[in-house]
């Protein structure tokens, strides 16, 4: 493996890959079938720019900052030099973790009346939008597939034509590493591990000391989750503020900036809040990895204005990447991936599972002050990443929690070798006798991997019958969705087409007041493998049929979650 060309960024280009998503540098270089994309050339004087990468000024350093920008950027390098001797884990290696169709693309502008396969129903009127993971530079050592910046793709609808555009938003992190020319905010995941991780944290530290960046304004790549809310899109990544997109009117994407909720909200907030359907409000959690408190929970309501945050009792820091509502609670899973930050200094990953820890899940009132009458049920060797939805049934006194239970816990953040496991739940957590328990949905001759989906939106929190499942088969890749009764467990399979792999299934309502729940269309970003093309899939979520297929200008990437405006909302957009 040749680690060293790593560093090369005159060789270094994303591209297809193999079927098992690694590639070679040299088949990549020298292909002329495959489309490749070039990285920005790396620079300490003045980040490159193209049609696609807005201007950004050079930072004005003095003569003392230049010196110490040289002297630790030497540090950088020696410490590169000696991460890259030894080979790098798959989870932080990026010839695996960005390869294929999980590499990155250039932004796009506006493109519109996009060629349309069938006919776009009359229903979907708005515009639907995704996040991703898109590093703007070449990684320069470990690069785990999380840590790229936060790029939305974007397809609006109008009159039965539709258009398609992709932006970076712009964090302070993407516009500080566009200024100086090349990375130099830390990869959470890829690059903060063992010794080398603490060295890179106290090189970050030392460069703000001398006023090279600016880290009190936020270091995140909101480039997970996608929120509506209070007339403003939101983009979320679980390590910072949410930035604030707008769509403009002609369908394109322009980054506002860091949103605070008008300073009521100074801490991190996941990227999979809750909107309650019935009232409008967003519910939301914070945590944080150092310091206590390690979770707090908030809500908004339907105006923006902020409660007071209640502080959830742990012992010690926990991922929290999801939560679930009630009509009546908040459902907030303690499991047994934790944060160990002394880990680093043994020489591993601070993302650790815990095999001694019993997962647990708390149930508090939505409207609590504090968390005094919270009831935690425990629900041994539990680990949830996607909570898909919960609801209450009084007459058993239970919270009835539907989620994806993934094995081994820590496999998305950590190399192992048995392959990961996720099985569609039914968990049971009984408020009276303070028992849980477990049964997956689905028979074991109909198991498949479940991960990323959505229950009706309009039924968030409340008893639901379907859910629409991404087939995460082959791992890492996505090969269609699935529409699951959650009563019988009946499942009905859609699958994108030969070569052909996409992401989240995005479940849009055709109507609000519809009475039935299944009413309504899947949507879905989706790449072809072998003509190496990305279309939007429009599936009838009643027929499982597919109704219209978008063509797409510019490669789509792989990515995370998204979440439809409608025409409406759009109209009132701040």
């Amino acid at each position: 493996m040749a680690t060293s060309s790593l560093a090369n960024p005159n060789i270094y280009s994303a591209s297809r890959g193999d079927r098992t998503n690694s590639f070679s540098f040299h088949t990549i270089k020298c292909s002329l079938q495959t489309p490749a994309l070039q990285f920005p050339k790396q620079s300490t004087v003045a980040a490159p720019q193209t049609k696609s990468t807005p201007p950004s000024s050079k930072p004005q350093w003095n003569i003392i900052q230049k010196a110490a920008a040289m002297a630790l950027e030497a540090v950088e390098g020696a410490l590169t030099a000696h991460e890259l001797q030894h080979p790098l884990p798959k989870t932080a290696d990026p010839r695996v973790q960005i390869a294929g169709n999980f590499s990155p693309v250039p932004e796009q502008p506006v493109k519109h009346n996009l060629p349309v396969v069938g006919k776009i129903p009359d229903a979907i009127s708005g515009v639907y939008v995704r996040n991703g993971a898109n590093p703007l530079f070449e990684p320069v050592a470990g690069h785990h597939f999380f840590d790229g910046d936060g790029m939305i793709h974007s397809v609006q609808f109008k009159k039965g034509t539709a258009s398609y555009a992709c932006r970076f938003t712009e964090t302070q992190r993407l516009i500080q590493e566009r200024s100086i020319g090349r990375p130099i905010f830390p990869k959470a995941i890829g690059e903060l591990h063992g010794h080398s991780g603490i060295a890179r944290l106290l090189l970050f530290y030392a460069r703000g000391l001398f006023n090279l960046v600016d880290h009190a304004h936020g270091t995140g790549v909101a480039n997970a989750g996608l929120v509506y809310f209070n007339n403003r899109l939101l983009a979320m990544s679980e390590d910072d503020l949410p930035y604030h997109v707008r769509v403009t009117p002609a369908g394109d994407l322009k980054t506002v900036g860091r949103y605070s909720f008008d300073g009521q909200l100074d801490a991190t907030m996941i990227a999979h809040p809750k909107l309650d359907p019935a009232t409008g409000e967003m519910f939301a959690l914070s945590y944080d990895v150092i310091q206590k408190p390690y979770l707090k929970y908030f809500h908004f309501q339907q105006n923006g204005e902020k409660s007071e945050d209640v502080e959830i009792p742990l012992a010690e820091p926990t991922m929290m990447h999801d939560f679930a509502i009630t009509e009546k609670f908040v459902i907030i899973p303690d499991q047994q991936v934790v944060f160990k930050m002394s880990e680093m200094i043994r020489g591993g990953s601070p993302v650790v599972y815990d095999r001694s820890k019993t997962s647990r899940f708390g149930v508090l009132d939505k409207y609590a002050k504090d968390a005094s009458a919270m009831k935690w049920v425990d629900v041994p060797d539990c680990f949830c990443f996607h909570l898909w939805n919960a609801w209450e049934e009084p007459e058993t006194d239970e919270v009835v929690v539907i989620g994806s239970c993934m094995t081994p816990p820590d496999s998305i953040f950590n190399e192992c070798d048995q392959g990961l496991k996720s099985v569609l739940s039914e968990i049971r957590l009984n408020l009276r006798t303070g028992k849980s328990t477990r049964r997956p949905i689905m028979s074991e001759a109909d198991q498949v991997n479940l991960e990323a989906g959505m229950v009706n939106r309009n039924k968030l929190g409340r008893k639901t019958r379907y859910a629409y499942l991404a087939i995460a088969e082959p791992w890492p890749k996505v090969s269609g969705f699935a529409k699951v009764d959650l009563f019988t467990g009946q499942v009905e399979k859609f699958f994108y087409g030969d070569e052909k792999y996409g992401g989240e299934p995005l479940f849009l309502p055709r109507d609000a007041a519809s009475e039935e729940e299944d009413d309504g269309y899947i949507l879905a970003f989706v790449h072809d493998e072998k003509n190496w093309k990305s279309e939007l899939q429009i599936v009838n979520a009643m027929t499982m049929k597919l109704e219209a297929t978008v063509k797409l200008p510019s490669r789509v990437p792989y990515g995370f979650h998204g979440t439809f405006i409608t025409a409406k909302d759009l109209a009132e957009q701040l």
